[in-house]
């Protein structure tokens, strides 16, 4: 009997120890709150499944910078070149798709933001008109990218019209409306939210073009299934983010053209 009871638990030990790690994907609020995050996780029946952290861009790069997590997928690509392909830590980069971010915000429009001939014009009536803004603040992709259309508008906001959440997309929207402010929005997860007086103001830039990127972590020991999921991820996970539609039927997100390839040690 002690003999079968030693075979039975040594049995057991060696099957936890055989089976596979969760692979560990991080990503973004926007990815989460657009319902790309839902279908990829609906779709994937790969061994194993994988575990998501959700954070904004620059925290869940510093992550994979710090071999926390096996794949990314982000949206802020000067800070993916910064923190995780310039010092190495990617060992592949997989273009994945591409959003558009819009300028939101109250009907009335006092900025006259919706006649704007670019984003950067739309962003300088704003400080003119003295907002308000809500910002996220966050060091997410949608942070980033607003931070980089105060500067090609040649503005520095002023804490008297801008507002940081601090916070992710949804309850920076949110907070947008209470204020009857401006604000910078991914426009599928602005799509998502419902009960909005917020409006879609203004999207005619290439400016606005939102790109989410894949990466496979770069470890001492990558997890096996990270290259089976990052091809699956471009191939029919991509198909199926792709069609999503926003209200009106448009795309939500389109085809961010091009294949993985291995990125170089620095």
């Amino acid at each position: 009997m002690r003999l079968r009871h030693t075979v039975l638990l040594l049995s057991l030990l060696a099957a936890c120890r055989s089976r596979p790690a969760p692979l560990r994907l991080g990503t973004t609020y926007t990815v989460q709150q657009s319902g790309a995050l839902a279908v990829l996780e609906s779709l994937w029946t790969g061994s194993p499944a994988f575990t998501t952290v959700v954070a904004p861009s620059g925290q869940i790069l510093r992550a994979a910078a710090n071999g926390d997590l096996d794949v990314v997928i982000t949206h802020a690509p000067a800070l993916e070149q910064r923190l995780l392909v310039g010092p190495g830590h990617a060992l592949l980069r997989c273009p994945l798709a591409a959003s558009r971010f819009a300028v939101v915000g109250p009907a009335a429009d006092p900025a006259r933001v919706a006649t704007a001939a670019t984003a950067a014009e739309a962003f300088r009536r704003i400080a003119a008109a003295g907002g308000p803004f809500v910002s996220r603040g966050d060091s997410s992709g949608t942070h980033v990218k607003e931070l980089a259309l105060w500067r090609a508008a040649g503005v520095t906001p002023a804490p008297r019209w801008y507002l940081e959440s601090g916070t992710d997309q949804a309850v920076t929207l949110h907070l947008a409306d209470e204020r009857r402010a401006y604000a910078l929005a991914d426009l599928p997860t602005y799509a998502k939210l419902g009960g909005l007086t917020s409006r879609i103001l203004f999207t005619a830039d290439t400016a606005l073009t939102n790109p989410y990127t894949l990466y496979v972590v770069r470890r001492p020991e990558p997890h096996p299934a990270a290259r089976e999921f990052a091809t699956w991820a471009t191939h029919a996970g991509r198909d199926a983010v792709l069609a999503l539609r926003l209200p009106d039927g448009a795309p939500a997100f389109v085809l961010q053209p091009g294949n993985c390839e291995a990125t170089a040690r620095p």
